[in-house]
């Protein structure tokens, strides 16, 4: 999960000088971001600060963000002829931003910190394409999806190309991991993720493989549809905090590593309650190699710092 966020004193207090896109979009920003979770909390990894809608932007469908509101897509994708009118994207020029910020983190990180770049899945990003933000029903999606197959599968083979090309750069560019990002995908039912969207998050995670280093595939309420989800592709596969984490890696199978899966909630919880939950996930783990510590989601806004602090103490010392 992408590590920086409201919950530092620090970062609020570049917000209140910057807007998001004004922090992607500067580089020596971004890095500097990208670096107050390690500085703060000793965390064994980087996550590249950047957000998964930035392809948005040279794809011509227009992005930006309102108070209290999250993404807006100013130009949301409603037919299929619109999905033959996207424009190329070439992340080396388009989005050499967000790379040049992975070199001056990759140059300003220890070396034994290693910096984990991030994108987008293509359904997630689909969802956010078609629906014009955020939604909790994937209603516009779905129709979409059963109604235009043509233009939905167009769709995601462009967008699987465009952030398994993106992936490889910022590790040409100094990640030394690489996650996708499927935050929205749990809304699926299992026959539906087989056949809308596995061979194209399968597709991305082939194009960042080939860079050379681990990929990270990530995705929430995976839960009926984690053996599909890591069929698709991914050294590590994350889970959430809706499944044990040792039923979970039954349904990864052997040879994978597992990223999760504390409920972010727990954060908020008292100490002894927290640790409780971290706890029984290292219990579960059992001190298996390949298990990567991680929330099941990103960090609240109002979680206390120190409640982070505690949780890398408590599993930095077993």
């Amino acid at each position: 999960m992408r590590q920086a966020g409201r919950y530092l004193p620090e970062y609020r207090a570049l917000r209140q000088k910057h807007s998001l896109l004004e922090l992607c979009r500067q580089p020596e920003l971004a890095a500097a971001v990208t670096l107050q979770p390690i500085e703060r909390l000793g965390v064994d990894a980087a996550i590249l600060f950047a957000d998964i809608l930035l392809p948005f932007e040279p794809l011509g469908l227009g992005l930006t963000f309102a108070a209290g509101e999250g993404p807006q897509i100013t130009r949301p994708i409603r037919a299929a002829s619109q999905v033959l009118a996207l424009p190329p994207v070439d992340p080396a020029t388009d989005l050499a931003y967000v790379l040049e910020a992975a070199r001056a983190a990759a140059r300003a990180l220890p070396s034994h910190v290693p910096l984990i770049g991030f994108a987008g899945a293509p359904f997630t990003l689909a969802s956010y394409a078609i629906e014009g933000g955020a939604t909790r029903s994937f209603t516009l999606t779905k129709r979409f999806m059963y109604a235009e197959p043509r233009a939905w599968h167009a769709l995601l083979a462009r967008l699987a190309e465009l952030v398994g090309g993106y992936l490889a750069a910022q590790a040409r560019a100094g990640a030394r991991a690489l996650q996708l990002f499927d935050s929205w995908v749990g809304c699926l039912s299992p026959a539906d993720y087989v056949t809308y969207v596995l061979p194209h998050s399968e597709r991305a995670l082939e194009l960042a493989r080939a860079a050379g280093v681990p990929a990270i595939h990530f995705g929430t309420d995976t839960a009926t549809l984690l053996a599909d989800f890591a069929r698709a592709g991914g050294d590590v596969i994350g889970v959430d905090w809706r499944i044990p984490l040792d039923v979970a890696w039954e349904r990864i199978g052997p040879g994978r590593a597992i990223q999760g899966n504390l409920d972010p909630a727990a954060l908020l919880a008292p100490a002894a309650e927290l640790e409780r939950h971290v706890r029984a996930i290292l219990a579960r783990a059992g001190g298996r190699p390949g298990h990567v510590f991680n929330l099941g989601h990103g960090v609240l806004p109002e979680t206390p710092v120190e409640a982070l602090q505690a949780v890398v103490e408590w599993v930095h010392g077993g």
